[in-house]
């Protein structure tokens, strides 16, 4: 495993059991604080006991989530890299399948008398099957993406929290895929930009909420069960 990644983990390691020696520090506290307080008697009545609960919950839930960011919204993805031919011609074969690792140099497809050949070795994500089809120079024939590349990439709205996060913060994950397992990686990079949208707006109007992208880094050698386009969740430790 890659070494930063496996300090990521310790810290994230770290980080748990600070927090839950925050927390059950407070909530000694507050156990303290409520049994003080029950002792007068003109606290003894149910309205005023539960406003004391519900305070003493809301302080727990405030210690927990002020230090973290979930994001619901998240994919694992990494870049595509399309195959094509530099001229015009008929898709007369195709030599893999989708989900195929392949090497550096690897012929794909022929595309009239051109061999389409892998520049990296990679998966491959797509191929195309319509043999006989004419195909366009630039028009892919088959799609591939380098596994080193592949990120948990979450979208989060600009108003949740994205104000706390930077690069390099803890983060686990988990994948729809495998349930409750609990992955680990770092945030790689926060997008310097706003999802592109085509909303006009009046000056009377109230603003739209601009949502950015988040990229996660984690030791694919580690996780070879992760592929793209899985669906996942992420949690960031913020600072």
């Amino acid at each position: 495993m890659d070494n930063s990644l496996k300090e990521a983990e310790q810290k994230i390691e770290q980080v748990f059991d600070k927090a839950e020696a925050g927390l059950e520090k407070a909530e000694k506290q507050i156990v303290k604080a409520e049994k003080s307080i029950l002792k007068n008697k003109w606290v003894q009545s149910g309205g005023v006991v539960a406003a004391v609960l519900i305070l003493c919950g809301g302080f727990l839930y405030w210690q927990t989530s002020s230090t973290r960011v979930s994001i619901d919204k998240s994919l694992l993805s990494a870049p595509l890299i399309g195959l094509s031919p530099t001229t015009a011609g008929q898709l007369n074969e195709t030599y893999v399948n989708e989900g195929d690792m392949v090497a550096a140099n690897t012929a794909v497809a022929k595309v009239g008398d051109e061999i389409i050949k892998t520049k990296i070795a990679g998966e491959i994500v797509g191929i195309q099957k319509d043999i006989g089809k004419m195909v366009s120079p630039g028009q892919a024939v088959a799609t591939m993406i380098d596994p080193k590349e592949l990120r948990v990439i979450g979208t989060i709205d600009e108003n949740k929290g994205l104000d706390k996060i930077s690069p390099g913060e803890l983060v686990n994950f988990t994948v729809d895929t495998f349930g409750s397992k609990t992955y680990s990686g770092v945030v790689d990079e926060v997008s310097p930009t706003a999802h592109a949208t085509d909303v006009v707006f009046n000056i009377s109007d109230s603003r739209p909420t601009q949502q950015f992208d988040i990229k996660v880094r984690f030791d694919q050698k580690a996780y070879p069960e992760l592929k793209n386009g899985m669906s996942a969740k992420l949690t960031i430790f913020t600072k």
